[in-house]
C-alpha cells in the first residue's frame, strides 16, 4: 500500500486511493486538496527566515477524483511579510484557491499573556515516525482514545492523533503541509456528532505560530455553531510539545448524503482501501 495521496506525473499530480473523498469516490478529499497546494506554495515562496503563518483555502467546487495541477503566484514580497497565492486546476479550470501568509521570525515581546487554560494531550503511544492510521478521541469515550471511529460517535468533544500521509508518494511533508492535512480535518472534528457529519466545508484557515516539532500532529475540537443549514467550528493544533495553532472552517449542510461512521468498514469501502 502506498500511503500517499498523489504520486507526481510529467502532466501534474494522479491520485492515488487514500486522496478519494469520504463523500464520493468520485471526489478528492480535503486534505489532499488542501496539503496539495501548501506543499506548492511553500515550496516556491517561503524564503530564508520566514515561517507559514497562515494558510486560507477555498474549496469552491468539486474536485473530481482525476489528476490536477497547481499553479501559484507572488503576490506581495516584503522585508517582514510574504504573499502568495495558489490555484488547483483540472481541464482549464480552477478547482480550489489558495492564499499563504509567511511572516519574518524574530524575538518575542515581553509581558505575559492570556492563553488556553489546557493543551490538548497526546495520546500515550510510542512516538511514530512514518505515516500512521489516526487515532480518534472524544471525551465520551471511557478510554479516551481508540483506532475505531465508530467508538466516537457521540455528542462530545473530538480529537485526532495521527502521523500525516504523504501529500506526494515518495516525499516526507514539511511541517507545515502535515499541519495543514490535519488541519483541514477540523472540519471533521467539529460537525461530527451522533448521527455522523452531514456537514461539508467549503474552506479551511489554519493559523500557526510555529510549525510542528516531529510527524505527530493532533487536532482538538474548540467549538461549533451552526444555524440554517451553515456550520462554523474552530479547532486547536498541538503536537508533543503543545499547542501550535489554531484552524477555523465554514461548512453547508450535506445531508442528503450524511456519512455514517458508526461502522469504521462504510469509511472504507468508500475511499476504496
Amino acid at each position: 500500500m502506498r500511503y500517499g495521496f498523489f504520486e507526481a506525473t510529467a502532466n501534474g499530480f494522479a491520485p492515488l486511493p487514500f486522496a478519494a473523498s469520504a463523500w464520493s469516490p468520485k471526489m478528492l478529499n480535503g486534505p489532499a486538496i488542501c496539503g496539495l497546494m501548501a506543499r506548492a506554495l511553500e515550496r516556491q515562496h517561503c524564503s530564508e527566515g520566514f515561517t507559514p503563518a497562515r494558510l486560507t483555502v477555498d474549496l469552491f467546487r468539486p474536485t473530481l477524483n482525476k489528476p490536477v495541477t497547481v499553479v501559484t503566484e507572488l503576490v506581495r514580497e516584503g522585508r517582514r511579510i510574504l504573499v502568495a497565492d495558489a490555484a488547483l486546476m483540472q481541464d482549464g479550470e480552477d478547482m480550489a484557491r489558495a492564499t499563504a501568509i509567511f511572516l519574518k521570525r524574530s524575538q518575542q515581546p515581553p509581558g505575559s499573556l492570556w492563553t488556553r487554560a489546557r493543551d490538548p494531550e497526546p495520546p500515550s503511544v510510542p512516538v511514530a515516525t512514518g505515516p500512521t492510521a489516526p487515532l480518534w478521541g472524544s471525551d465520551a469515550h471511557a478510554d479516551g482514545w481508540s483506532s475505531s471511529m465508530g467508538e466516537h460517535q457521540n455528542d462530545s468533544r473530538k480529537r485526532m492523533w495521527q502521523v500525516p500521509m504523504r501529500v506526494v508518494e515518495g516525499e516526507t511533508p514539511s511541517g507545515f503541509v502535515g499541519a495543514v492535512v490535519i488541519g483541514e480535518s477540523t472540519s471533521l472534528m467539529t460537525n461530527w456528532g451522533s448521527a455522523g457529519i452531514g456537514f461539508i466545508n467549503t474552506d479551511m484557515t489554519l493559523a500557526l505560530a510555529r510549525t510542528p516539532v516531529g510527524l505527530e500532529i493532533g487536532v482538538e475540537a474548540d467549538n461549533h455553531i451552526s444555524a440554517d443549514g451553515i456550520a462554523v467550528g474552530s479547532a486547536t493544533l498541538f503536537d508533543r510539545s503543545g499547542s501550535f495553532g489554531t484552524c477555523v472552517v465554514t461548512a453547508l449542510s450535506n445531508a442528503e448524503r450524511q456519512v455514517d461512521f458508526s461502522d469504521d468498514s462504510v469509511l472504507r469501502a468508500r475511499v476504496g482501501i
